[in-house]
């Protein structure tokens, strides 16, 4: 047998492995054999027919077997000799494989990229204060009132906070916006809708709910809204400046609940001293999950930082689609035309392709630091993760464990990533932390 190694870049090499006659010819009697073991055949005790019998009797069998073994010893044989560190084989190409014939077997391998890892202790983090301030436990209190509130007919002009009953339409130029985007009516003609005087999160049309403060019912007012540039839900209307006639039908005033018991024990406390305290706890508990999500996201951004080298094409490929997919996913849950995506199809695409070679990147640190630290996959991290991905998805958990049983592939994926977890906890403990006050 004769090995070549190619290098194809710093992450691809290419390997040229030649199996002369005899041994491409004792793979070929192996395989005959193990078909004259297994063979029944009338007339023959099992093992005992004529191997040329069992090889017309077989033939189209014993091909597919006998080159497929040629390649896994090609393939076994070329990695022994190498010591490549394997990650993807990009492709295979047999060539011709026929007993009583040397065999060429060229393989394409991505393998893992030799770097040194820098210092990855006492890397700087930076959180905020976790402690909730009046400010904010009142904020808080006033959302769960909010969400409890009554709405009462108001024979007034609209203020704030209240929401108000509308009929609009719309014009750019003169031309109705029902006719510019006949699929998304609700931007163009609305016989009644509702919206909020000034409210912190706006409706459908943007803009809308601030220019209806002072409006009682029977009134009519043309607004003037210009759509976002980047305006993703109807690109037709990005960057437009638009009139639309509003007429206003109804005012409703917000009113909030008492604090009162009825509302203490919805909120499962006994009184407002309580109220406070579970709110302030909540908040605290919010504020450290933030902050712990932060230093997660500053200790890998400096450890990438620290290092440079060359990643795997096909890992940058795979994980390419995984985060278009995902952007697209969220997107289209948020309303995004499939329209849009194809206009944006470069720039997503060379977005993707810059975000995956920066996890790939950082994905290969992170083994490799498990490595050194020796982290593991204990039993338990997988319950925990198959808890966790029972609630999120809702299903029963009996059916994730058959999943990840069956699916060999799919668990080496789920304990790759409880080590890049560990991994990253790691370097959290590990580092440096300034306390810093929250910019406004």
């Amino acid at each position: 047998m004769n090995v070549q190694q190619n290098s194809i870049s710093a992450t691809r090499k290419s390997l040229v492995v030649t199996l002369d006659q005899s041994e491409v010819e004792a793979e070929h009697l192996a395989v005959v054999s193990e078909f004259a073991k297994q063979a029944r055949i009338p007339g023959f005790r099992p093992g005992k027919a004529p191997a040329d019998m069992i090889a017309r009797r077989f033939a189209k069998e014993i091909a597919e077997e006998f080159k497929q073994k040629v390649v896994a010893k090609a393939y076994r044989s070329g990695l022994e000799q190498e010591k490549l560190d394997v990650l993807n084989v990009v492709n295979l190409e047999e060539g011709t494989i026929a007993k009583g014939a040397a065999a060429t077997i060229t393989i394409t391998l991505d393998v893992r990229p030799e770097f040194t890892l820098p210092d990855y202790t006492n890397l700087p983090t930076e959180i905020t204060p976790t402690d909730a301030t009046d400010a904010e436990v009142e904020g808080v209190i006033e959302g769960l009132r909010g969400e409890r509130a009554d709405f009462k007919a108001a024979d007034r002009p609209s203020q704030k906070s209240d929401y108000v009953k509308l009929a609009y339409e719309g014009t750019i130029d003169g031309q109705p916006i029902a006719d510019l985007a006949a699929d998304k009516q609700i931007y163009g003609k609305v016989p009644q809708t509702w919206e909020e005087v000034e409210g912190a999160n706006e409706g459908v049309i943007p803009g809308l709910g601030k220019e209806l403060a002072g409006l009682k019912a029977g009134d009519k007012k043309d607004v003037t809204i210009t759509f976002p540039a980047d305006f993703a839900p109807v690109p037709a209307l990005a960057g437009k400046t638009a009139v639309y006639k509003v007429e206003v039908q109804e005012v409703r005033e917000r009113v909030l609940p008492p604090l009162d018991a009825e509302f203490f024990k919805a909120q499962q406390v006994d009184d407002f001293a309580g109220l406070q305290n579970s709110v302030r706890a909540n908040l605290k508990g919010q504020k450290e999950y933030q902050n712990r999500a932060a230093q997660r996201r500053q200790v890998t951004e400096a450890l990438s930082a620290k290092v440079d080298f060359p990643v795997p094409d096909s890992l940058v490929e795979a994980e390419t689609q995984s985060v278009l997919r995902q952007f697209i996913e969220e997107n289209m849950r948020r309303g995004v035309p499939q329209e849009q995506f194809e206009k944006d199809k470069k720039e997503l695409f060379e977005g993707a392709k810059k975000a995956a070679a920066n996890r790939v990147k950082m994905q290969l640190i992170l083994a490799k630091i498990a490595e050194a630290e020796k982290l593991t996959v204990e039993s338990g991290d997988i319950d925990n993760f198959i808890y966790r991905e029972a609630m999120r998805t809702q299903q029963k958990p009996e059916k994730l464990v058959k999943t990840l049983t069956t699916d060999r592939e799919q668990l080496r994926a789920v304990q790759q990533n409880i080590i890049f977890d560990k991994a990253v906890d790691f370097l959290v403990t590990k580092a440096t932390v300034k306390t810093i006050q929250p910019t406004a």
